[in-house]
């Protein structure tokens, strides 16, 4: 078959569609020896991507997101190119397209939290209308958890055999130590005691705001002995972090470090007292399974999927709507060695079942039955 990929989020970092993309792609190039592949990309993407093998070919599909050049400018070039089957990487699809297409759904974020982007009717219309359109004429779907697999049929009605939960994979490099990069990252942030740790996107969801608060009155509370690292690049639409360090005096103690490099992501996850994910809402929740997989235990929401992925007894849980839950948890793991490291030896058998490789080879069966 010839088989198209969506990969205008492809990119290895920062993004967990961009690196569920990025690892489909480097995983197919190993496995499959008998399909060829069509990867569509952005501008940017497009020119560092180099095609693994003489079965890869890539195409410029420089069309936005939620726009309308990627309802009919991205159909008419798909329509253009010969494929069996396409796989859209998320469920932003020309709506009209016809031809045979499975669809992964990694989350259904916007329907539960559209955030401000999404706060007029028209553009939660048309997500709405983009989402039931897609995976109403998807011939297969797929769903990074049974949570999501859950709130799609809810939503939406959506038969049980149309829909397949593989689940994302954690990338093993995580756990390669640098004590030497860690002396150099310290010194570069400003990093003089021991640090709790957060990675991603800012907005509303996310709960970044809740969890400062927490980590404030915990650290307070303990003679203001630890730092809290916050990655991510500044939302200009999201200035409730900053302004809440500044409003609570934190500037010493939390450290808004923007988006900082693979080597240094994982020198933060291997070096962090605990690792805390504090989100309301998501789909899957990779970056508390790539903490586990550095050793770091795991401070984690109790809602969405957050429990399905982390697993019972593997982490710290807490609720996200209760900043005193929050706060006591951060407490536990600052001062019970006991607890952390219970929590890094759990961590580390769990991510054992999160495998890119696997994940692959589910999709690429659901390719051959599909196309």
């Amino acid at each position: 078959m010839r088989i198209g990929i969506d990969a205008r989020m492809y990119g290895s970092g920062f993004t967990g569609i961009g690196r569920y993309t990025f690892e489909l792609i480097r995983n197919l190039a190993e496995m499959d020896t008998v399909n060829e592949y069509v990867i569509f990309l952005r501008k940017e993407s497009f020119n560092a991507f180099n095609p693994p093998n003489e079965r890869f070919t890539k195409v410029l599909a420089d069309f936005p997101h939620y726009s309308f050049a990627e309802q009919f400018g991205f159909k008419k070039l798909l329509n253009k190119t010969a494929l069996d089957l396409m796989h859209f990487c998320h469920f932003n699809a020309p709506i009209f397209y016809k031809k045979p297409y499975i669809v992964t759904v990694h989350d259904l974020t916007l329907s539960f939290f559209p955030g401000k982007k999404f706060n007029s009717f028209w553009r939660r219309l048309a997500y709405r209308i983009v989402l039931k359109k897609v995976t109403n004429r998807a011939r297969k779907i797929i769903t990074v958890s049974r949570h999501t697999k859950k709130d799609l049929q809810k939503m939406y009605n959506i038969p049980d055999e149309k829909i397949s939960v593989i689940y994302n994979g954690v990338n093993p490099e995580f756990g390669e130590k640098s004590e030497t990069l860690k002396a150099d990252l310290m010194k570069r942030l400003g990093l003089q005691k021991p640090f709790f740790l957060y990675t991603g996107v800012w907005r509303d969801h996310k709960n970044i705001v809740g969890m400062i608060k927490a980590f404030a009155e915990m650290n307070k509370d303990l003679g203001n002995q630890y730092n809290l690292v916050i990655t991510g690049k500044h939302n200009p639409s999201y200035n409730e972090i900053p302004n809440t360090v500044k409003e609570l005096g934190l500037e010493d103690d939390v450290h808004l470090v923007g988006l900082v490099s693979e080597d240094d992501l994982k020198c933060l996850y291997q070096h962090a007292l605990a690792y805390v994910f504090p989100s309301f809402y998501e789909g899957f929740g990779l970056p508390p399974l790539e903490a586990m997989q550095c050793g770091t235990p795991v401070i984690a929401s109790n809602k969405s999927a957050i429990p399905e992925v982390c697993g019972e007894g593997n982490a710290l849980f807490f609720d996200p709507y209760n900043i005193d839950d929050m706060k006591e948890k951060m407490h536990i793991i600052a001062t019970d060695a006991s607890v952390r490291q219970h929590l890094v030896n759990a961590g580390f058998e769990r991510v054992k079942i999160f495998d890119w490789g696997e994940m692959t080879s589910s999709v690429l069966n659901i390719y051959n039955q599909t196309g």
